[in-house]
């Protein structure tokens, strides 16, 4: 398809040159989608993705002509891919809208998911799938998360329960949720589907001015006149019974840097609840004992994305019925200690091959210090210093300081502070960049606050389960008490926490044994020094 003057691209669009070379236009998730649409030919939902300068004319002069004419051309082409229409009652193609930033901003900015759903389409995805408690669980879902993302109702008035497992329960659960959706935002939720779809776009170009991507940015650096692609996909569904579900891994261990796959995966389930924190999920080697055959596609997919970026990639996938489906790829964030081991084992990967100057450029003398420091602080904890409870050990590091209960509360501090939560969420962006380490009593690997962290270097431990948190304080499976105020220690790379600080052998650890890839690491930058000099006594 001919490229239109508003920029609105098909995943398959050839655009002449790699389509990841192309994030300033298609944003970060676009090109991945694109990349491997076309470059790879993987198993990816179709769509198409609204560039980011159409986001930046939005911005200036609010929505383009011909825009609207542009998303239904796309829309009914998806539609013939797909073999279902927009807006059927009989058998609905469904839509999921996400943002896409040139630069990743995790959670930051808005998605919604089952678009399309209506009053009359969700009857017709039950009697197409043969599965009413599938379609009104999705149908729940979409009502909550549109309200919540694009109309702007509160979340806590969306808290209805845990799903229903009936169909005559998620009905009343839509219904309770349809009640207090109009009490709140003085209108129903549309039963258009191209109004929901046009109020999405939009409320993803809004997002790129809440309040929490700009803490966001303040905290990355990144420049505030960037905007956002928005990203338009057939859904594939996670939630479809138990041979579905949903998950988001990377290629190597972000933390450690070992090669192997890393992340969580939730059955029966769709992508928020994994990255949300607000589910306890499984393991992605887990999915290796559920769904065999799965697992050994998965792992496929991860070496060929690795192989073809070059680097650890970070990857969103979604199993319905069996059937694999990628849904996002990136260059993953990742620890200091992880990016060492990694840039040097890429050096002697035969199928990635990196040059010594290439693993060189891509970890920086700081981060080598900064690998250097969590290495040595590394200390055995004295036998008796009991922990209080042990979560997963999301972002290395420890950290100590005072307990808080809410992201007001950090962001107000001067001194070092724990921020403690049951799941953090975008809202919680400036209370966790104040903090020094993080806790949660729920979530993975994956979630929220172990990607945040992650990428911000701030030790955090998640799915503490067996902590019992209350307004102001939590209480330990063994009933100790802890308040907001008093001191704990926490280890993102053990899981541990501990009121306090804990005491400490005299045992060191040495940064060669534990991390021998970073004495390589100095000995080629060592060498590089010495032939740059020798170059310029020559010249």
């Amino acid at each position: 398809m001919a490229t239109t003057p508003l920029g609105v691209f098909q995943f398959a669009h050839d655009h002449g040159v790699p389509a990841r070379e192309l994030v300033s236009l298609l944003g970060g998730k676009g090109a991945g989608l694109a990349e491997m649409t076309a470059a790879l030919g993987m198993n990816v939902p179709p769509g198409f993705t609204i560039s980011v300068p159409v986001c930046r004319a939005w911005q200036q002069s609010g929505w383009p002509n011909g825009l609207d004419d542009e998303i239904d051309k796309h829309v009914r082409l998806l539609g013939e891919q797909m073999g279902r229409t927009f807006g059927d009652p009989e058998d609905p193609l469904l839509l999921a809208v996400r943002s896409g930033a040139p630069v990743s901003m995790p959670g930051m900015l808005d998605t919604v998911l089952n678009l399309g759903l209506t009053d009359k389409t969700v009857e017709g995805l039950a009697r197409a799938s043969s599965d009413p408690v599938f379609a009104w669980d999705s149908y729940r879902r979409f009502v909550t998360m549109f309200a919540a993302t694009v109309m702007g109702v509160g979340r806590s008035l969306l808290d209805v329960g845990p799903a229903a497992r009936d169909e005559e329960g998620l009905r009343q659960q839509v219904r309770t949720l349809r009640e207090r959706i109009v009490r709140a935002a003085g209108r129903d939720l549309p039963q258009d589907p191209w109004q929901q779809l046009r109020e999405a776009v939009e409320a993803v170009f809004s997002s790129w001015n809440s309040d929490r991507a700009r803490a966001y940015r303040a905290k990355e650096g990144i420049a505030d006149d960037l905007g956002t692609a928005v990203n338009v996909q057939s859904m594939v569904f996670g939630n479809r019974g138990p041979r579905s579900g949903t998950g988001v891994v990377f290629t190597r261990n972000p933390s450690t840097g070992e090669p192997e796959p890393y992340g969580d995966y939730l059955v029966c389930a769709q992508g928020e609840d994994v990255v949300s924190g607000s589910a306890n999920t499984m393991p992605v080697a887990e999915l290796r004992n559920h769904q065999p055959q799965v697992y050994e596609e998965l792992v496929d997919a991860l070496r060929r994305l690795e192989i073809h970026y070059r680097d650890m990639c970070d990857v969103e996938f979604t199993v319905e019925e069996g059937r694999l489906y990628l849904l996002q790829t990136r260059v993953g964030k990742r620890s200091a200690v992880a990016a060492v081991r990694i840039a040097v084992d890429m050096v002697s990967d035969p199928d990635i091959a990196l040059s010594k100057a290439e693993a060189l450029q891509r970890v920086s003398r700081e981060q080598r210090e900064a690998a250097r420091t969590e290495i040595t602080n590394r200390v055995r904890t004295a036998d008796d210093a009991m922990p209080l409870a042990t979560g997963l050990g999301a972002s290395p590091g420890r950290a100590t300081g005072r307990v808080v209960f809410s992201a007001e509360a950090a962001a107000d501090t001067d001194d070092d502070v724990i921020l403690v939560r049951r799941e953090t969420s975008p809202e919680d962006v400036a209370g966790m960049a104040a903090s020094v380490g993080i806790l949660t009593t729920r979530g993975g690997l994956v979630s929220h606050a172990a990607v945040v962290a992650r990428g911000w270097g701030i030790p955090a431990v998640v799915g503490a389960a067996d902590l019992e948190l209350g307004h102001d304080e939590f209480r330990t499976g063994a009933g100790e008490v802890v308040r907001a105020g008093d001191v704990i220690t926490i280890d993102g790379g053990t899981g541990q926490v501990w009121r306090g600080r804990p005491e400490s052998s005299a045992a060191g650890t040495n940064d060669a044994e534990e991390l021998p890839q970073l004495a390589q690491l100095e000995e080629w930058a060592r060498q590089a020094e010495s032939t740059q000099q020798g170059r310029e006594l020559v010249g």
